[in-house]
Parts: C-alpha cells; sequence; structure tokens
C-alpha cells in the first residue's frame, strides 16, 4: 500500500509525482530543488543557500510525514557543477547527526528551474 505525503511547507510538486510517498517501513522523498514555497520560485543566493533550502523543504516533507532527518537512510545528491561539492558538503552536513545517511553524490547536465543543486531521500520511518 502506498500513502501520499504532502505539506505547503514544501513547493508542491511540479509534475505528475508526489513530493513523498510511504511504503510500508519506508518514505520516498521526491528531489527538491532550492524553491521556496511561498513564491515557488528558486531561492537568490549561492551554493550555500540553495543548499540550505533544499534541506529545509525536505525538512518540511518529512515533518508531514511525522518524522525529522533523524530517519533518513540514504540520500542522492545532483549537483550541476562539482566544484560546489566542499561547499555542499558543509551545509548538508550541518543537518544531521551521526550516523549520517549513506549518500551518492552526482553531477548532472542540467536540473528542473536551472537550479545548481537536487537532492532526493529515503526515511525508515517504521
Amino acid at each position: 500500500m502506498r500513502t501520499a505525503v504532502a505539506t505547503e511547507r514544501a513547493p508542491r510538486a511540479i509534475g505528475p509525482y508526489s513530493q513523498a510517498v510511504k511504503a510500508g517501513d519506508f518514505l520516498f522523498l521526491s528531489g527538491q530543488i532550492p524553491l521556496d514555497p511561498e513564491t515557488g520560485q528558486v531561492v537568490t543566493g549561492d551554493i550555500s543557500a540553495q543548499t540550505r533550502r533544499v534541506m529545509d523543504n525536505l525538512q518540511a516533507v518529512l515533518a508531514a510525514a511525522g518524522v525529522s532527518l533523524d530517519a533518513v537512510v540514504r540520500t542522492t545528491i545532483y549537483l550541476a557543477d562539482l566544484g560546489d561539492f566542499a561547499t555542499v558538503n558543509e551545509v548538508y552536513g550541518s543537518y544531521f547527526a551521526s550516523p549520517a545517511p549513506a549518500r551518492s553524490t552526482v553531477q548532472v547536465a542540467r536540473l528542473p528551474r536551472d537550479a545548481r543543486i537536487e537532492i532526493d531521500a529515503i526515511a525508515h520511518v517504521g
């Protein structure tokens, strides 16, 4: 059984997908880009500002499912430029307690709305 999770504290889906889907003991969060949930626009600022907005968006979706970042077991970070890796890593790391989730980081040719970062996640909610 699958159940959609949604919140107005994170950007609305900009396509035919859910912000997150709960399936069994796991929550699968769709990728978040640095959209301000109030304006629907990409936040201005450097990669640090964009990373913080992405992490705040993920936190909002997790909260709607009744959990926190502590429940996250896996993430994937998509970067428009791997040159941003060190800065993203620093901001990202400030959001997680030990042990940090398993993670992959990849550079991609382009992201929606020409964002510089997107992160998706899997959380254990059982």
